[in-house]
């Protein structure tokens, strides 16, 4: 038998195998905390900024439109702690269907539940904590936004499960992880345009873009026990689909944009707004040019490196809207 001095440091401490070394959660979280706090990816945060950042780029081309309240800066620091508790509840409802699929993938299998750190009852009572505080957030916006809100725990419910019938997974998860670019702008205007619609396309493209990526490193597991993905599906032309991802990605934001402030006859605001497609397209581009398919440690750095992308784009929005 392996002794516990010759297990993994995953296996013997708790820490799940893709975690950010030296993370918050395996170090400072009360330990009787870090199994929930593992199952909501606090120690891997960079989910959470890929489902906040549409939301901030709505609410500030929204308020790039007319001008910038004070009450637009709730709603981007309440969309900060919903996405946080939103995507901890859409996360571990992702690990509760999953389970027996983690527990036969190397990367996925020292996660809460397969590792049995917590039972799926534990898991269950934890979700349902985490949307109800999000929902008391919710309730602070307008009735527009709240049912928006609502709607969206429709493609959160459906993700977990369409890597079992489709082979474009990701494509269900952009539609959940970028449903912040309407909520947001609804929360702002009170109701929905074309120029949201068109940021919501280009950000669920966005999400094909980076979650191909990140579906690269499991691809052989996946292939072994039956799961789709972009990734499989793509194989060795993955180059060309985010080629045509970064392109689309580019052109629909730029049509929000111009949608958006076109009107407005700003042509420095204008300028400003245009400079986030620009950015995001540079940023993308630079991801690939580093990207190795095969090199799994590659594709979950180029991966986490996406907040950059979104940021960039939310930092020249926002500097319309403050213009």
């Amino acid at each position: 038998m392996i002794g516990k001095s010759e297990m993994p440091e995953a296996q013997v401490t708790g820490q799940v195998a893709d975690a950010y070394r030296g993370n918050w959660v395996d170090h400072t979280a009360p330990a009787f905390s870090r199994p929930y706090l593992r199952l909501s990816r606090a120690d891997r945060p960079i989910g959470t900024w890929l489902l906040l950042l549409p939301c901030w780029w709505s609410i500030a081309l929204a308020a790039a439109t007319d001008s910038l309240r004070a009450f637009d800066l709730w709603l981007a620091l309440g969309c900060a702690i919903g996405a946080f508790l939103m995507r901890g509840a859409g996360c571990t409802w992702n690990d509760i269907t999953d389970r027996d699929f983690d527990g036969q993938v190397a990367r996925t299998r020292s996660r809460p539940i397969p590792s049995g750190q917590v039972s799926v009852k534990q898991a269950a009572g934890w979700m349902v904590a985490q949307t109800a505080i999000a929902a008391l957030i919710l309730f602070t916006f307008n009735w527009a936004a709240i049912g928006m809100g609502v709607l969206a725990l429709v493609p959160v419910a459906v993700y977990p499960f369409a890597k079992r019938f489709t082979w474009w997974p990701q494509a269900f998860l952009g539609v959940a992880f970028n449903w912040g670019a309407l909520l947001g702008w609804v929360a702002h205007k009170g109701s929905l345009g074309l120029a949201p619609v068109a940021l919501y396309a280009a950000g669920i493209i966005w999400t094909l873009f980076y979650d191909t990526i990140y579906a690269h490193q499991d691809k052989e597991d996946d292939a072994l026990i039956g799961v789709k993905s972009t990734a499989r599906l793509f194989g060795a032309n993955t180059q060309r689909w985010l080629t045509l991802f970064l392109i689309l990605t580019v052109v629909l934001m730029t049509a929000a944009v111009l949608l958006a402030l076109l009107p407005l006859g700003n042509p420095l605001v204008l300028a400003l707004g245009l400079c986030a497609p620009w950015a995001m397209g540079w940023h993308m581009a630079w991801q690939m040019r580093r990207l190795d398919i095969d090199d799994a440690d590659t594709c979950l750095m180029l991966f986490r490196k996406s907040r950059d992308t979104g940021l960039f784009a939310a930092l020249f929005l926002a500097g319309a809207a403050i213009l």
